[in-house]
């Protein structure tokens, strides 16, 4: 083969590997998708179900005993039994937190599914994004009827506001990263850039609410 033929021929195949199918940058196949994505879901419901376990059981005691007092009566503000008795506590006609021990090992299922390199469908994507979009709105309306309505909080109920939200956000935050959620190319890079001020902003507000709410009872404790 002639000089001119190789050249002619690395330029050949140099322009059938530029044509050719391009894999996406490691930022935009693994971001907000990756093995920390997939702990995030793992931990995250771990502790959402560890919170629907002992609420479950606890408030099975109270039904079973009126009298009994759970280990999170801490304070007249941290006052288990007074969320457990409420009506709040069994919107849908039974306990709340069996909702969250059907849903939280969902959530790990699908956490460990990513671990072992699982591709899910965009209808899969979406589906999860609107789980936990209703999933954080209940939680947020649950904390608004503790802090003014029943007046008293549960640390454990707590807890799955906490991992509701991070669940959530990040899933959000993944769709758009992939483009599973469209949205304008400012927000999606604000996002991939600052994905972790969304959920302290939203964790500091709550515990602003909190301190506001109860400031009356916690200026004693100083």
């Amino acid at each position: 083969m002639t000089h001119h033929g190789t050249i002619h021929s690395r330029h050949a195949a140099n322009g059938l590997q530029k044509s050719g199918p391009q894999r996406p940058a490691p930022s935009q196949t693994e971001a907000g998708a990756g093995p920390a994505f997939a702990w995030l879901l793992i931990v995250t419901g771990a502790l959402g179900a560890l919170a629907s376990f002992v609420i479950t059981i606890d408030k099975l005691q109270l039904l079973q005993d009126p009298t009994f007092s759970p280990s999170c009566n801490l304070s007249p503000v941290l006052s288990c039994t007074s969320v457990m008795s409420s009506d709040q506590a069994a919107l849908f006609g039974f306990p709340n937190p069996l909702l969250g021990l059907l849903l939280y090992p969902a959530v790990i299922t699908i956490g460990c599914a990513l671990l072992a390199g699982a591709r899910l469908r965009r209808w899969f994507w979406l589906g999860l994004n609107l789980v936990t979009l209703l999933g954080v709105g209940f939680c947020m309306w649950l904390m608004a009827q503790a802090l003014y309505e029943i007046g008293t909080l549960c640390l454990w109920c707590c807890l799955t506001w906490a991992v509701t939200i991070a669940q959530f956000w990040y899933v959000t935050a993944r769709n758009l990263a992939q483009g599973v959620l469209t949205a304008p190319r400012a927000v999606v890079a604000w996002t991939r850039e600052f994905r972790w001020v969304v959920p302290v902003t939203w964790y500091l507000t709550i515990v602003m609410l909190i301190a506001t709410r109860f400031w009356s009872y916690w200026r004693t404790l100083i």
